[in-house]
């Protein structure tokens, strides 16, 4: 029998993030529970969850194990200052994830989520440039297209448009590289491209324009994510890598989505063999449950700044939820299951049949591409003339009362299901996202 959950009545008090507030609340889409791969809708509907969330519940829905370990956390110790102050589990979950992490990346500071991340690790490259008596070092590079959460550091690094264009000047000193996607000559690949890794030349014409003694850090995404699943060709992480190098400049990788199992490795650094010098992540650290976000600094950025006398603060920066006891009790649960049952490799043995069944949808209508890479991949539909986004959202409207959840971003289907779906799962979602795509005008 189905169980229903009643509509709040009252829908206009909640101002809705990145989403079309109008169009929701004339028909909302409430989902009122979760468990495994499903969400279930407020009408009762089972929904395949073909997004692991918002790119965040790698683990699947409703983990008893890691509810009880929040539960006994907020019993013991609900909450305690991060500033001059600690709690065991904090230290414990530092010590965990540095153990899994990208060789060299030995320590962690805490945020709360991907966006706090991106900008702590953006004052972690800046501060260091500084202590190290290179404080000419005061710019920051992006790459257009990329995404780095919502902050001010974030946005004016990150390169997608809508993102920006409502907020005046953002950070000063930033500067940006191109992106990598080339439909015209890399359309339809399977896994990584083959064209473009010269694209990551633009670094040193940046280099070179601004002088690299003035640029501070690089930031990318390995996999840009939100702006639509670009994958980067063969050799441009590691070109970037070696430029970085070549003028000092520090390499971070955001990786918030990339985190955490999604490309079948730990990390998309492990996947590229390429190793940055600070490293973003979030979302999958809690699996969601608790906002928290981690950023990954190699050691001797962190010894760079323990100088001076013993009783000084060494780096002022920092949140009053840096740590917080449930969500470090949270991620501790979480890298359980990651362990117990293999997450974070899984994705590997399940990429060849994720990237089959996406790939069976080329010749649909209105396709135009279909990218892949581990458990998560993109399928480019061709837009509405003069009605950008349209199709696409047709196309998620449709999928939820389909029964799956799919996420959009422009004209781009993007899917990244959690980590313990199993075979029939992907042939049920890519064959409902077949149907939905045949429907749409």
């Amino acid at each position: 029998m189905l169980q229903t959950a009643p509509i709040p009545n009252n829908l206009e008090a909640f101002w809705m993030p990145f989403s079309a507030n109008r169009q929701f609340k004339k028909a909302p889409r409430i989902l009122a529970r979760a468990e495994g791969m499903h969400y279930w809708s407020h009408d009762g509907r089972e929904i395949l969850d073909g997004t692991a969330g918002l790119w965040c519940v790698n683990a699947g829905h409703g983990r008893p194990e890691i509810a009880e370990a929040v539960k006994a956390q907020l019993l013991e110790l609900d909450y305690a200052p991060a500033f001059q102050m600690g709690h065991p589990k904090v230290f414990e979950l530092a010590a965990r994830l540095a153990a899994i992490a990208p060789q060299g990346l030995d320590h962690v500071f805490f945020t709360n989520s991907g966006s706090e991340s991106v900008d702590t690790a953006l004052k972690i490259a800046l501060a260091y440039h500084r202590v190290k008596g290179e404080g000419s070092r005061s710019r920051l590079i992006g790459r257009e297209r990329g995404y780095h959460g919502v902050n001010f550091g974030g946005i004016s690094v990150g390169g997608i448009v809508a993102n920006r264009k409502h907020f005046g000047m953002m950070l000063a000193g930033v500067d940006h590289i191109r992106h990598t996607h080339d439909p015209a000559k890399n359309a339809f690949t399977r896994g990584v491209p083959e064209h473009g890794a010269e694209l990551a030349d633009d670094l040193e014409r940046l280099a070179i324009l601004h002088d690299p003694s003035t640029i501070a850090a690089l930031i990318v995404e390995p996999v840009a994510g939100s702006t639509g699943v670009l994958i980067p060709p063969k050799g441009y992480l590691e070109k970037l890598r070696a430029i970085c190098d070549k003028h000092g400049i520090l390499l971070i990788f955001d990786e918030v989505i990339t985190g955490f199992g999604r490309l079948g490795t730990p990390f998309a650094a492990d996947w590229f063999g390429v190793a940055p010098d600070i490293m973003t992540t979030a979302k999958g650290v809690t699996n969601g449950v608790v906002p928290m976000g981690a950023v990954f600094v190699k050691s001797d950025i962190y010894e760079a700044f323990m100088n001076g006398p013993e009783h000084l603060i060494e780096f002022f920066h920092g949140y009053t939820y840096s740590g917080n006891p449930a969500a470090s009790a949270a991620g501790l649960a979480v890298l359980d299951v990651y362990q117990r049952e293999g997450l974070l490799t899984r994705g590997a043995e399940l990429a060849k049949h994720w990237e089959d069944a996406l790939h069976s949808l080329k010749g649909l209508p209105h396709v135009v591409d279909i990218r892949n890479i581990g458990l998560v991949g993109a399928i480019e539909l061709e837009p509405i003339a003069g009605e950008p986004a349209k199709r696409a959202f047709s196309a998620f409207v449709k999928a939820y009362e389909a029964g799956i959840l799919i996420r959009v971003t422009g004209d781009i289907i993007a899917l990244s299901p959690p980590l313990i779906i199993e075979e029939k799962q992907i042939d049920q979602l890519i064959e409902t996202l077949a149907g939905v795509i045949k429907s749409l005008d």
